[in-house]
């Protein structure tokens, strides 16, 4: 096989490698050493890179030429298999110090209670048999536990504890112990059981807390019930106890997870006002207030927002930039708002490269996904399953199957277990491809794997059925997923009333449109606008503009359509550091 001169055979195995993006910052890197060229190995055909984009610079990739006309890009990692390993992955034996033989025995055992309770899942019992057995069980211990399970956010566990050590007559339950307890059924969500310690905290004699309110006012919060949540937060506004910064942190996050902007909006301008509140708006006030506005279409207040936090000193965190980058639809502002949080001298995390990745892959541009995929890698930086499932969607929107195949099989050499999340991705893959019999198999190969598709997961093949025109598999689809006890949202009801308007078939497409309603699922904007392009006569015209009117859905004031994505991993682990 004869090359250019400008041109090298690169071996596929390595050939990922080729494709990284550069830091800003850096000095431009020679990618040579990075590359293998083999001299005895059968060389896969039409692997060409060409070496004249040997040196990158800022903003510049490595480019893979076609070759025949092949117009596939990423060719190499068809072959590849595997994305590589790196050393950050594997495990590592910790070397432990301990004070004395006394202090490792300790230690082990401590340990040794800990892998029981998380492997019965029952504390209180694996601690009453300590007890049992051991005629004693040091408070030390316990404490440690206890300690232990709040930093993991293990709240059941700190729950189920407090509640058995409220019945032992060995240990003094403290108000301390009582505002924990509140505290971790207020992150559970579990509003009555909080309402009920407060309720004998208060029959106790115990002066009202700021802590305690602001547990309860979460546990509404957590559990849906979000004119509750404010009610109390009201309460402690007009007669005590005087809210704090994190209880001013957790209800402008209730609110805007509660949808309502507006209650957000007035809370955070008071703050803003030096005469109405002597507490000052923090980071994590202006992420939440970004984040809303990101929710509510509102990105010109967004980017105002960020500009407010730079005029009253407030630090930017990469939480910030983020947070900026999860709104922005075109991978060209990602891009800039990622090179302003590393010019700020800040390091991207695992949100921000997902961030960029996920820009990248609504944008078509594989190679730059992959790329920014690797310098994530190469950064040092663990990869979580949603970054991931980022990757895999980057491959198949475009119904790349082969890399899409690749990504997924990596997540397990790397320990994570693909979710239904993984699987409904991969099979979108299939669907995009128009590769109907893989997609069948593969939702029977996810099915026995022992997950349960999801509303997305049946969505996403039907969506596949009437791509092709198959409209009674579509259907089968859809009286197996309402079988199986799920509920229709948006995007199967608009997958339906599109595929039977596409063949002709108006009427059924408005009635689909109407089922709408009466399955509880408002009509978004995309849905609207299917019905509205399916009209072809005078008469559908008419009648289709007559259901849709004009009608937007408002949310406390803020205009906003209820436009659903199948998955948004980058919104979900942005709210996660909020």
């Amino acid at each position: 096989m004869e090359t250019s001169p400008s041109s090298s055979i690169i071996h596929s195995p390595t050939l990922h490698q080729t494709t990284y993006r550069c830091h800003p910052l850096s000095s431009a890197i020679s990618i040579s050493s990075r590359l293998t060229v083999p001299t005895a190995n059968p060389l896969p055909p039409k692997l060409y890179f060409s070496t004249k984009h040997s040196i990158l610079k800022v903003g510049q990739y490595p480019r893979f030429l076609k070759v025949d006309g092949n117009t596939n890009a990423l060719v190499g990692v068809i072959a590849m298999g595997m994305l590589p390993p790196r050393k950050l992955f594997r495990k590592r034996k910790k070397e432990e110090h301990f004070k004395n033989a006394a202090d490792e025995a300790n230690q082990k055992s401590w340990r040794s209670l800990m892998k029981e309770i998380e492997d019965t899942g029952s504390p209180s019992t694996v601690l009453r048999r300590h007890r049992t057995n051991d005629h004693s069980l040091p408070k030390d211990l316990v404490l440690g536990t206890l300690v232990r399970f709040k930093q993991m956010k293990k709240w059941h566990f700190v729950s189920e504890i407090l509640e058995w050590l409220r019945s032992q007559s060995w240990w003094d339950f403290s108000e301390m112990d009582f505002l924990m307890l509140i505290t971790a059924y207020g992150k559970q969500g579990d509003f009555n059981k909080a309402e009920r310690i407060l309720s004998f905290m208060n029959k106790k004699g115990y002066v009202p807390s700021v802590v305690s309110h602001t547990a309860l006012l979460e546990a509404y919060g957590r559990g849906g019930r979000y004119n509750n949540a404010e009610a109390i937060f009201r309460r402690m506004q007009s007669s005590g106890p005087e809210p704090s910064a994190v209880t001013y942190q957790i209800i402008l996050k209730i609110l805007v997870e509660g949808n309502k902007f507006k209650e957000a909006e007035e809370v955070f301008e008071t703050l803003l006002d030096k005469e109405k509140s002597p507490l000052r708006p923090d980071q994590k006030m202006f992420h939440v207030m970004i984040y809303m506005y990101k929710k509510a279409g509102s990105y010109d207040k967004a980017r105002k927002l960020f500009a407010l936090m730079a005029e009253r000193g407030i630090k930017q965190s990469t939480v910030t930039y983020n947070s900026l980058m999860s709104f922005e639809t075109n991978y060209k502002e990602v891009s800039n708002i990622y090179d302003q949080m590393q010019r700020a001298g800040l390091q991207p995390d695992v949100v921000s490269y997902a961030s960029l990745i996920n820009a990248y892959g609504k944008a078509r541009r594989e190679e730059e996904a992959l790329a920014v995929f690797e310098e994530m890698l190469d950064a040092g930086i663990r990869p979580s399953r949603k970054s991931y499932n980022i990757l895999l969607d980057a491959f198949a929107i475009s119904g790349m199957v082969e890399q899409a195949r690749t990504v997924f099989k990596s997540m397990r050499r790397d320990r994570y277990t693909p979710d239904i999340c993984s699987y409904t991705t991969m099979l979108s893959a299939y669907v995009n491809a128009s590769d109907m019999a893989a997609a069948e198999s593969f939702f029977t190969r996810l099915k026995q794997d022992g997950l349960q598709p999801n509303v997305v997961t049946y969505g996403t093949l039907m969506k596949g059925y009437a791509k092709v025109d198959n409209l009674e598999k579509m259907m089968e689809t859809y009286e197996e997923m309402k079988l199986s006890g799920i509920k229709a949202n948006q995007t199967i009801f608009t997958t339906l009333m599109d595929a039977y308007g596409k063949n002709r078939d108006f009427g059924s497409a408005v009635e689909w449109y109407k089922k709408m309603e009466s399955y509880g699922v408002p009509p978004d904007r995309k849905a609207k606008n299917i019905l509205l392009s399916l009209a072809k006569t005078v008469d559908e015209q008419k009648e289709a503009n007559q259901l849709v009117g004009c009608m937007e859905t408002k949310v406390n004031g803020f205009s906003r359509f209820l436009d659903e994505e199948d998955y948004d991993d980058v919104e979900e682990a942005l709210s996660g550091q909020l």
